[in-house]
């Protein structure tokens, strides 16, 4: 398994896709990731004849995103648990009604809905991204900030109205995204007729960690990955991307079918159960959030992001 990754040297502000050997040392390719996913088919074996080589030790180095995205796809709802977490937690008669009937009831509607209706997408900015071990400002604005760990698919190859049957063949790596969430600007209370606004509660400086690494799709089964967080080192989000309404393959699909995705665009694939809201716990100053996932012979990672107030 190769890794792929973003550095830079100290006192050197030239930044450059590097790769991460076994040894933990990092070879230095000259160009950028952002380059590399441009030309992703030819790319892939010359960095496999590379994995060996000799570089310079990991620790010597300051890692950052992994990428500068292009267009960030970002998924809503996806995972089944998650959602029925978090209507319960929502609903209007909470108090009024026993929370096993309100879950029931929310499970009911994501089975009909994994059968039959479709992905909630929507449009993330790349100036939220940030590396996967700074800070990161809780806004002024926000008395609600939470955690929402997910995979990240990294497109190789341009997909336009691709079936769902040929959609993964357009994915060149996978990454580790953090999607934190204002939740209490999530929903419009001056145009509740308007419904959400993503915009506001998603798409704040720093809100998408985003790495350390991009492995290849090749080495990866999305379906068989475990989404790990850790918050203070209590362990808030354990959950597998079999939890997942609409695979990845029917994420791609459902993205491409609008708009034609170009290599270096992300499509975050949505967020398992154990959020903050729904724990009654949401983020603060002097927080660290530890990010992982993994899967049979795959490891994307680690994050490190601490909170710090405004």
């Amino acid at each position: 398994m190769i890794r792929l990754g973003t550095f830079s040297r100290p006192g050197d502000g030239r930044r450059f896709a590097g790769l991460v050997t076994d040894a933990d040392e990092v070879v230095d390719l000259d160009t950028t990731t952002t380059a590399l996913l441009a030309d992703w088919d030819a790319v892939l074996p010359a960095l496999d004849a590379r994995a060996h080589e000799a570089g310079t030790p990991l620790a010597e180095l300051t890692v950052h995103a992994p990428l500068e995205p292009g267009q960030i796809l970002q998924s809503g709802a996806n995972y089944r648990t998650h959602v029925i977490d978090l209507a319960a937690a929502h609903h209007a008669e909470r108090g009024t009604r026993p929370d096993a009937e309100i879950r029931a009831e929310v499970a009911e509607l994501m089975d009909r809905r994994a059968a039959e209706g479709t992905p909630y997408l929507f449009v993330g900015l790349p100036s939220a991204v940030t590396g996967p071990g700074d800070d990161v400002v809780i806004p002024p604005w926000t008395q609600q900030f939470d955690w929402e760990l997910e995979l990240a698919a990294v497109i190789g190859r341009e997909a336009f109205r691709v079936g769902r049957e040929h959609a993964l063949e357009h994915v060149a790596a996978y990454t580790i995204a953090n999607d934190l969430t204002a939740r209490d600007q999530v929903f419009r209370r001056d145009m509740p007729e308007i419904g959400t606004d993503w915009f506001r509660a998603k798409n704040g400086p720093g809100f998408t960690p985003l790495g350390p690494w991009l492995v290849p799709a090749r080495d990866v089964d999305p379906a068989d990955l475990r989404i790990r967080l850790e918050l203070d080192g209590e362990v808030m989000q354990d959950e597998t991307t079999k939890d997942m309404l609409f695979d990845v393959a029917a994420l791609l699909a459902a993205a491409a079918e609008i708009t034609p995705l170009h290599p270096g665009d992300l499509v975050l694939t949505g967020s398992p159960a154990g959020n903050g809201m729904a724990r009654g716990r949401l983020l603060r100053d002097g927080d660290v959030m530890i990010g992982s996932i993994t899967g049979p012979g795959v490891d994307l990672g680690l994050q490190r992001t601490r909170v710090v107030a405004p």
